[in-house]
């Protein structure tokens, strides 16, 4: 089935109370979306990277008591998983949709990573345009503009990499609930499509 946007419906998942009625309103709208938006960009990203990518549909399968709070499909060039790598994400939390290059906590290379981007700092300074954003923890919904960051505040990030077991690294790009509504299928995927090539210098460096 072709990826058709999406509705108020997708994103008002993440206000239904309990796990359960939560997690079954995210199987039947939101997921068939991720996964649909999987098939799609993985050939991309792909021919993108030089690498095979597999999709992986966040599934949510050790929650018990707390609902979550967001979703994703992750891009990874490991068909077991995504997490010990760096990886692309295009996902959803109640107030905006996100499409992100991520190294998360549980990365392998995570502290050469940092050491590689901290080397680079110049170049990645004027590669991100200004309305991308950046954030150092994947659970959390908040991030910082681009063009709010100064060089020294970049490198701080790419030193915590190297060096805090629990650090981040995640850049990309955010779309308003409002704005996302309202964007046909053809247009959110082009959109997304550019976003990743944008953030493929970040992806080859690692």
């Amino acid at each position: 089935m072709p990826f058709t946007g999406f509705t108020e419906s997708d994103f008002d998942v993440f206000i239904i109370d309990g796990l359960e009625d939560r997690m079954e309103a995210l199987k039947k709208t939101v997921r068939p979306k991720l996964e649909e938006l999987g098939q799609f960009f993985s050939p991309t990203l792909s021919s993108l990277t030089g690498n095979e990518m597999f999709p992986h549909v966040a599934k949510h399968a050790r929650r018990t008591k707390n609902p979550p709070n967001d979703t994703w499909v992750a891009f990874a060039a490991n068909p077991r998983g995504y997490k010990m790598m760096p990886h692309f994400q295009i996902g959803l939390w109640k107030t905006h949709l996100f499409i992100w290059f991520a190294v998360i906590y549980e990365a392998d290379n995570k502290s050469d990573y940092g050491k590689t981007l901290k080397e680079n700092t110049e170049k990645i300074l004027h590669m991100i345009p200004g309305d991308f954003v950046w954030s150092m923890d994947h659970t959390k919904p908040g991030a910082v503009s681009h063009d709010c960051i100064e060089k020294e505040e970049l490198q701080t990030m790419f030193t915590k990499l190297q060096s805090v077991k629990k650090a981040e690294i995640l850049c990309g790009f955010q779309i308003p609930r409002e704005k996302a509504v309202k964007m046909d299928a053809d247009l959110l995927l082009k959109k997304i499509d550019s976003v990743f090539r944008i953030l493929l210098p970040l992806y080859k460096m690692a």
